[in-house]
């Protein structure tokens, strides 16, 4: 699979998550901006971050593969809910052909304020739970999109090879997060099976991860789920991993690069692409996202980083790097898609 070059700081996305909230328009994939032929489409982020960006980016290819002309209207509530419900109503008014929400609180707030415009998410684990859709297949209105719901079993798995004597697992999550509340009830499903303990650190936003990983009293390692506000301050977790010599496990691959050690999980730019590809077919085939199945990645990548590992005083099992898709740092032979890990 693709290689990745090097452990990335999240210096930057701290630096860009304290900006203002922002409007970019993209010419160059806008092409005429909204002339004959091409689609006015508004882009609700909910915060800054490596997968988020990711899952943008591969909205917009799918865009621009198919070459189609869209004029781009790209919005970030920087991890706030109120901006993000203030961009929903905008957008409500606008005269789009459609709404992109990426994460699942900018994607609540587009299906409270936007009732005639079809709006297609990206990076929502449970949209039925989150109240976005009547169900998974029969979506039932104007909102459907492309789940992030990812193999936490197969996660505790990869914890387990890294940390075999591990007896207490942290995990670190925003309480306002609906996404976040599901992947911890599977993490404490799959601890059990694996004869872990799990201890919870609850935050309300980014600038309390630190304090929250330090609530932690000897674990053994950490487990990240998909998160908005602690992967947007992922720094203070992979801080306290490598000054405690525990790994740190990520429910996605961005955060593998950006210095956690392993996962098998989720690639955010196909996910977004697949969201694009959903949005295309609305727009350029007439379906109706009322009866269009809520989508979901049907392979995983397992993703490591030994220098990561190193960091934080952890070995890799032989075992695991021979089934990695990518290991940060190497370029890896493409392997046959027959024998990606499936869904989980």
């Amino acid at each position: 699979m693709r290689p990745r070059t090097s452990m990335m700081s999240l210096s930057a996305v701290a630096a860009a998550s304290a900006l203002l909230l922002t409007a970019c328009d993209d010419g160059g994939s806008g092409g005429d901006d909204g002339g004959d032929g091409g689609y006015a489409i508004g882009i609700s982020q909910f915060v800054t971050h490596p997968s988020l960006d990711e899952s943008r980016d591969g909205f917009k290819a799918a865009f621009d593969e198919a070459g189609v002309d869209v004029d781009w209207d790209e919005q970030n509530a920087q991890g706030e809910q109120a901006t993000a419900s203030t961009i929903a109503g905008t957008f409500a008014t606008d005269d789009l052909d459609l709404v992109h929400a990426i994460a699942t609180p900018s994607a609540q707030a587009a299906a409270q304020s936007i009732q005639d415009t079809p709006v297609i998410f990206s990076a929502v684990t449970d949209p039925e739970g989150a109240g976005l859709v009547d169900s998974w297949e029969e979506p039932g209105a104007n909102v459907t999109g492309a789940s992030d719901m990812n193999p936490v079993d197969a996660q505790f798995d990869v914890l387990s090879s890294l940390a075999p004597d591990a007896e207490e697992v942290g995990v670190i999550y925003s309480s306002g997060e609906t996404n976040s509340e599901v992947q911890v009830e599977q993490a404490k499903e799959a601890a059990e099976e694996l004869d872990l303990e799990i201890q919870e650190a609850a935050v309300t936003n980014s600038s309390e991860v630190q304090q929250g990983v330090e609530s932690f009293s000897d674990v053994d390692a950490i487990y990240v789920p998909t998160d908005n506000q602690v992967v947007s301050a992922l720094e203070s977790v992979l801080q306290y991993g490598q000054q405690n010599s525990i790994p740190v496990v990520a429910a996605e691959g961005d955060s593998v690069e950006a210095g956690a050690v392993a996962t098998e999980g989720l690639d955010y730019h196909q996910l977004g692409r697949q969201a694009g590809e959903m949005a295309l077919r609305i727009l350029e085939d007439g379906e109706d996202p009322a009866s269009m199945p809520v989508e979901t990645q049907e392979n995983y990548e397992v993703v490591v980083n030994p220098e990561a590992a190193e960091a934080m005083g952890v070995e890799i099992p032989q075992e695991l790097m021979d089934r990695a898709d990518v290991v940060v740092g190497e370029d890896v032979e493409p392997k046959d898609p027959s024998e990606a890990g499936e869904d989980g």
